[in-house]
């Protein structure tokens, strides 16, 4: 059985598709010349949405099509917070190398003169821990769980 196959690790085989994703977009506006274009943020969210959702099907699949709500909740913020810290961790070394980028969110951001690429990486990777808290918890009440055992008495 493969890494990515292990029904024991799908938060973090989703979570490196994530940041796989978000990495390749990154390198994708940078490239064509839209990195400037801080709007085009928001489609993060969709790589996001997609590998929590992927994983938290995956989850239900391996599981006899039954989704535990808070084993999914833990899986989801696992697998968001895993993708977003390899991430952050891309672009701690990317903006160490492309100083470039760096000087750019200096000069164009309204925070930008307090940043370093520490504080920058830091906050990419506080963001995406909270989204995938948000994605999630979206996710799982429209992803069909399994109901909570309520004591009866």
């Amino acid at each position: 059985m493969s890494f990515f196959n292990d029904p024991h690790r799908i938060p973090q085989s989703y979570g490196i598709r994530i940041a796989a994703g978000l990495i390749l977009y990154f390198l994708l506006m940078k490239f064509s010349g839209l990195s400037h274009h801080v709007e085009l943020r928001l489609l993060n969210l969709f790589i996001l949405v997609g590998g929590v959702y992927l994983g938290l099907r995956r989850l239900k699949k391996t599981h006899g099509q039954h989704l535990n709500y808070f084993r999914a909740l833990v899986t989801g913020v696992a697998t968001g917070a895993i993708g977003s810290l390899i991430f952050a961790a891309f672009l701690f070394f990317y903006m160490q190398l492309d100083t470039e980028l760096m000087e750019s969110i200096k000069v164009n951001e309204p925070m930008g003169r307090y940043l370093n690429p520490y504080m920058a990486a830091f906050i990419v990777a506080l963001e995406g821990v909270f989204s995938s808290l948000l994605v999630t918890f979206i996710l799982i009440n429209y992803v069909e769980t399994d109901e909570v055992n309520v004591p009866q008495g």
